[in-house]
């Protein structure tokens, strides 16, 4: 029997993608996309939480998502989840888990106080060049 990897999300791009080519001219194109759920807990108080997704698109969607997508667009991405590993120059392991697109759908526009409803994307450090990701991943 198989196995299900599916994911779809809809969310608020956290900043304007990325686009890059591997050695052999594939164009990648990588953004961050932040979903906010809201839940009132056992104390009738209002919650919220956001996670956040690193999404990455191979071959003609990663053109069309680099094109058209920007910082604080509303989309709908569906793909599949792949954790990616490497190890940097002093030798430490690090994993990454990203959204492989696979469909990307535009819904709607930047709102107007999109930086009080959503926090900033974290930082993270990560390796740049082939080296650190093998030629299937220049980022």
């Amino acid at each position: 029997m198989r196995g299900l990897n599916k994911v779809m999300i809809i969310g608020y791009l956290g900043r304007d993608p990325e686009m890059r080519y591997t050695p052999a001219g594939r164009p990648v194109t990588s953004f961050s996309v932040a979903t906010t759920r809201g839940w009132t807990n056992s104390n009738g108080e209002r919650r919220e939480e956001t996670e956040w997704f690193n999404v990455v698109a191979w071959g003609n969607l990663a053109e069309i998502c680099k094109q058209r997508l920007r910082k604080g667009h509303q989309v709908y991405i569906e793909g599949r989840l792949q954790t990616r590993g490497w190890e940097d120059a002093e030798g430490k392991k690090h994993f990454r888990t990203e959204l492989v697109a696979q469909e990307m759908i535009i819904l709607g526009g930047r709102p107007q106080n999109l930086e009080m409803e959503q926090p900033e994307m974290p930082e993270e450090e990560m390796p740049v060049g082939e080296e650190a990701m093998g030629e299937e991943f220049p980022f």
